[in-house]
This record gives structure tokens, C-alpha cells and sequence, in this order.
């Protein structure tokens, strides 16, 4: 029997507060290079959406906001931010439910709750949106830290907190990946009693993610990057894109 891997999670120290288009990959590296901390072959860098969505000018004044007949509706129907519904809708492709929770499909096809437009750790009167393309976002990250690196081998996941409808709580979720598969595949493989497992699929890029936070937090800890280290993972075809079920096994539709 192989030895289990030795998984590491280490917080990555001294990120500053961005509030505008930057170059987080340099950010991250010098906050590396501060910390004393070095980049390995086979590390997954694990990096939360606000601080991503913020490098990429994805932040947006209420003032500029023009709120619609529509979103006031909803908004006083439920209580909600009239501004928040609004750019929720502008964010959405579809919208699946209006009526005590507001969850839509973004259109990268993400079912979440406001096209995950929020508030928390935004400038004041600020929204921060999700990135336009998360899987495009990790694998900016990805090429610009090898060039830089060196390196040969890196995985990079973009990370949001996200409720779960058969849960209470939130947890951290993967919603873009690049070097790294989304998922493994245990198909083959014998469980205790020698029995063959059929269908076994574990979305290994959430289980990263949940594991991230934990040096990150979900508030003001300012850890927005984690190192996780020692995870015997694979490349392959799949991305963040296509986690969310879709529509014809979506129990909610």
C-alpha cells in the first residue's frame, strides 16, 4: 500500500488590500518572496474571487448603477438591495428564482445566489461582480507565475463562498480552475471489500477549495491566497466551467 500524501495549507502572508486593475500574479509572488515562502513544482495556488474580481476592474459604484422598473419590484417584494438585484439581473443569463432568494445562472453558466454581485469586502458603495470568465482568470494566473517561476508544474483555482440547497452553511467552492482537472475519477478502483466502484466522480477542485478555507476565512482575515501543497493531482480537459449540472440533471428546474 502507497504511503497517504502529506497535504500542506499554508496562508500566503502580507497580500495588500487591491481596490482596482492590478497585477495580482506579482502581487502574489512578492508577497511570496516577503514571506519567505517559495513556489514548488506541484503546488495548487487557491486564490478567493474578490481579490480577482478586483485585479480585473470588476468593481462597480452603486451611483453608476441604473435600477429598473423590474429589479425595484423584486426588491421591495423582498426586502432586498434594489441596486444588488439589479446588476444581479444585468450579471444573469436566467433567473430561477425571485421570490425569497434570489438565485440566478450567470452567464458562464454558474447557479448562485445574486450572480454572486456582493458587498463584503467591497470599497464603500461599491459591488464587486464575478469574474467575466473564472477559468480564463486561473489560467492567466497560472502562465504569468510559471513564466516568472519557472516553474514546470502548477495548478491555479479561483475560489467563492457559496451556499449548498441541501445544507446549511456556506462553503468555499471552486468556480475556475486552470492545470488541473476538475475532476477525479475513482471508476475501476476496489473499495474495502474488493468490490469494483462504477461510477465514483469527486470534484477534486471543490474539495481543494473548502480546504483553502480554512487559512483564508470569510471575512476580514485578508488571506486571499493559499498554497496547497502535496495533492497528487492531474491535468486534463476539464475547467471550473464544467462543474455546474446542467439544465437536464439540474433537480431545481
Amino acid at each position: 500500500m502507497l504511503p497517504s500524501p502529506r497535504i500542506q495549507v499554508i496562508a500566503v502572508e502580507g497580500i495588500p488590500v487591491i481596490d482596482g486593475p492590478s497585477d495580482l500574479p506579482e502581487i502574489i509572488l512578492r508577497a511570496l518572496g516577503r514571506s519567505g515562502e517559495k513556489l514548488v513544482d506541484g503546488d495548487v495556488i487557491v486564490v478567493a474571487q474578490k481579490i480577482v474580481s478586483k485585479s480585473e476592474g470588476r468593481v462597480v459604484r452603486q451611483s453608476d448603477v441604473q435600477v429598473s422598473e423590474h429589479a425595484q419590484g423584486i426588491a421591495k417584494r423582498n426586502g432586498f438591495d434594489p441596486w444588488q438585484v439589479q446588476l444581479a439581473l444585468d450579471e444573469s443569463r436566467e433567473v430561477l428564482r425571485s421570490e425569497r432568494v434570489f438565485i440566478t445562472e450567470t452567464r458562464n453558466g454558474i447557479v448562485c445566489n445574486f450572480s454572486g454581485v456582493d458587498r463584503s469586502n467591497a470599497p464603500r458603495g461599491s459591488y464587486i461582480l464575478l469574474p467575466e470568465n473564472p477559468d480564463a482568470s486561473a489560467e492567466h494566473i497560472m502562465r504569468v507565475v510559471i513564466e516568472r517561476t519557472g516553474l514546470s508544474r502548477l495548478a491555479v483555482i479561483v475560489s467563492d463562498t457559496q451556499g449548498r440547497p441541501w445544507r446549511v452553511g456556506s462553503v468555499n467552492l471552486a468556480i475556475g480552475c486552470a492545470g488541473i482537472n476538475a475532476f477525479k475519477y475513482n471508476r475501476g478502483k476496489q473499495d474495502l471489500y474488493g468490490r469494483v466502484l462504477e461510477h465514483s466522480t469527486v470534484c477534486q477542485i471543490d474539495e481543494l477549495a473548502a480546504a483553502a478555507e480554512h487559512a483564508m476565512g470569510q471575512a476580514g482575515e485578508g488571506v486571499p491566497v493559499v498554497i496547497v501543497r502535496g495533492y497528487p493531482y492531474s491535468d486534463g480537459p476539464e475547467h471550473g466551467s464544467n462543474v455546474p449540472r446542467p439544465k437536464s440533471e439540474d433537480l431545481f428546474r
